[in-house]
C-alpha cells in the first residue's frame, strides 16, 4: 500500500490518503484515545506530538503540536496506517451515529445546513477538514471547524470571506458567522 500525504493550509495538519475507504459514517474527529477502541486511531493518538485525528470518507487528517516537526512523526503514522490495512481491514471507522435531528429545525436552519453541505463542505474537505452547523440565533450562525481547519491560521479568513459571505448571499437574514 502506498499512503500519500498532502499538505493543508494548516501547517500543523497533514492529510493522509491510504487509497482505501476510511470512514463509513461520514466525518468524525478524535482528540482523546478514550473516545474510541479503534486500534489505528488509538495508535496514531499515541504518537508523541499528535493532538487530533479527523476521519473522512477517503482520508485521515492528523493534527500535531506546533513544536513537533512532521519529519519526526510522518513516517510513523504512515507505517501505522499501512500495518492497519495490511491485516485485511477495509475501512477504519464504521459506527453509524444517531441521525441528526433536523426535524426541529426552522426553514433558515435547514437552508444553512443545505448550503454548508453542498457548497462549503466539499471545499473544506479538500483542505482536510469539515464544517458543522451548531446554531442559528438572531442572525448569527455558529459553526464548528474540524480536522485541518481546527486551529488553522487561515480558518478565520475562510469563515469570514468564504462561509459568511456565501451564507449572507443566499440567506439575507444572516449577519455573522461565528466559530465555536
Amino acid at each position: 500500500m502506498f499512503v500519500q500525504t498532502l499538505n493543508t493550509p494548516n501547517p500543523n495538519s497533514l492529510k493522509f490518503l491510504p487509497g482505501e475507504k476510511v470512514s463509513l459514517d461520514g466525518p468524525v474527529e478524535f482528540t482523546e484515545k478514550s473516545q474510541t477502541s479503534n486500534e489505528l486511531i488509538r495508535n496514531i493518538l499515541s504518537v508523541n506530538g499528535v493532538v487530533g485525528i479527523f476521519l473522512s470518507d477517503d482520508f485521515i487528517s492528523v493534527n500535531k503540536k506546533s513544536e513537533k516537526d512532521w519529519e519526526e512523526i510522518k513516517h510513523i503514522i504512515i507505517s501505522l496506517i499501512n500495518d492497519y490495512y495490511s491485516t485485511g481491514k477495509k475501512f477504519v471507522y464504521e459506527k453509524k451515529s444517531k441521525s441528526e435531528e433536523n426535524n426541529n429545525l426552522d426553514e433558515i436552519e435547514k437552508k444553512i445546513i443545505k448550503i454548508l453541505e453542498t457548497k462549503i463542505r466539499p471545499a473544506v474537505a479538500r483542505d482536510g477538514g469539515d464544517i458543522k452547523f451548531r446554531e442559528y440565533k438572531d442572525g448569527k450562525v455558529k459553526v464548528e471547524m474540524q480536522g485541518s481547519c481546527s486551529g488553522c491560521p487561515s480558518s478565520t479568513m475562510t469563515l469570514k470571506k468564504g462561509v459568511e459571505n456565501l451564507l449572507k448571499h443566499y440567506i439575507p437574514e444572516i449577519t455573522e458567522v461565528i466559530p465555536v
